[in-house]
């Protein structure tokens, strides 16, 4: 059970923060006490998450930072830990664009995986240094690390690839008593969502495919990351919590463009 007040004293830093799945967790790390930095890159969408939470009655601290930048990733570990301590660590960005598994270029796929797997190794790589026995690392997959992506393949490669980091961070650093986990979220509405949401066949699609016909929403994802970021998941590494209305009890929509 999840008990209001329980951060308090703790400090974190949510890679993605300004937005979304990142801000529904800041709002909650924040509301039960955490002093929370937010990173991302456009500091006009930090400054409107700062003034929001701060309707809410939150504080949180903005740190301009692109996640494919390590020095980016390091001067937000140092700001939310005020070059001291740092108990939990989120990062939420990533993607891929739908395309026919052959028609990648190298490069492009490459780019494409490493632009879900570098921040999150970056940024555990910073995190860890800071953390104290009882510190928390979150990464934000995805279901599609567990099952087929027919048009996604250079982001499952990436995610499955995010999940597999997280297993063997989690067996090295439990040594240390930090916990490494992962969330997997399903279809959910967030602004880099958006343009899926507009193809309403599609949407039908994936909702055909759960068990729970609706889309996801930012909070209920973050509940799932306040839960391994806390206490209450003390004894818990090493997993990855899937937050998808029962879509891996089935299929995965194909994804790949019509006009091959």
């Amino acid at each position: 059970m999840r008990t209001e007040g329980a951060l308090v004293g703790q400090r974190a830093v949510v890679v993605g923060g300004s937005s979304g799945i990142g801000l529904a967790s800041a709002r909650l790390l924040a509301r039960d006490g955490c002093r929370v930095t937010i990173a991302g890159r456009d500091e006009q969408r930090l400054a409107g998450a700062v003034a929001e939470l701060a309707g809410d009655g939150l504080e949180v601290h903005p740190c301009r930072c692109d996640t494919m930048v390590a020095d980016d990733l390091a001067r937000s570990v140092d700001q939310a830990s005020e070059g001291d301590r740092l108990d939990i660590a989120v990062t939420v960005p990533g993607g891929g664009t739908p395309m026919h598994v052959l028609d990648y270029e190298p490069d492009r796929f490459t780019a494409e995986v490493n632009l879900n797997v570098f921040p999150v190794f970056t940024l555990l790589k910073h995190a860890a240094e800071r953390m104290t026995a009882g510190g928390s690392f979150v990464a934000v997959s995805s279901t599609a690390a567990v099952f087929s992506t027919r048009g996604l393949a250079s982001y499952r490669t990436g995610k499955a690839a995010v999940d597999a980091l997280v297993d063997v961070a989690a067996d090295e650093l439990g040594e240390r008593g930090i916990r490494v986990n992962s969330v997997r979220p399903g279809l959910t509405l967030t602004g880099s969502t958006t343009r899926v949401f507009e193809n309403e066949e599609l949407v039908g699609r994936f909702l055909d495919q759960q068990a729970i016909r609706r889309s996801g929403q930012p909070d209920d994802i973050a509940q799932a990351i306040r839960y391994f970021a806390g206490p209450e998941s003390s004894w818990t590494t090493g997993q990855h919590l899937t937050v998808d209305g029962g879509h891996t009890l089935r299929a995965m929509p194909d994804m790949r463009p019509p006009d091959r």
